[in-house]
């Protein structure tokens, strides 16, 4: 079952909407101190943090997925940069050494998502 669980800080909620709508995510409430985004079953909630400096944020979620890949090129769709400077940028999937399947998004503020695929057993 894909699911999602993270209240993240956005400095503009209004930038983080268009920003998460780019990737496909809709967004279910908005004001000025909070937002919550949906993409199917996978949600984010973000809170409001002007003061936020996206390049030494340490906020992070893990995405639990059940199709990887279609996450992926869902985001690759949005145009963002791959490089391990820019922010925001996507990476693409990787195995990592204990046989996890998984690619990073960071957003523009800077935090990161963990995307995960469900196939993997701990």
């Amino acid at each position: 079952m894909d699911r999602i669980t993270a209240n993240l800080p956005a400095s503009s909620t209004n930038d983080t909407a268009a920003f998460y709508e780019r990737l496909g995510f809709v967004v279910a409430f908005k004001d000025d101190g909070w937002l919550i985004v949906k993409r199917g079953s996978l949600e984010l909630e973000f809170f409001a943090h002007p003061e936020l400096e996206p390049r030494t944020s340490w906020f992070s979620a893990c995405v639990r997925v059940d199709d990887l890949d279609g996450l992926y090129a869902a985001f690759q769709s949005a145009g963002l940069p791959s490089d391990c400077a820019s922010v925001p940028r996507l990476t693409p999937p990787v195995i990592e050494d204990h046989g996890m399947r998984i690619f990073a998004l960071i957003d523009l503020n800077g935090s990161l998502l963990r995307c995960i695929d469900n196939q993997f057993k701990a």
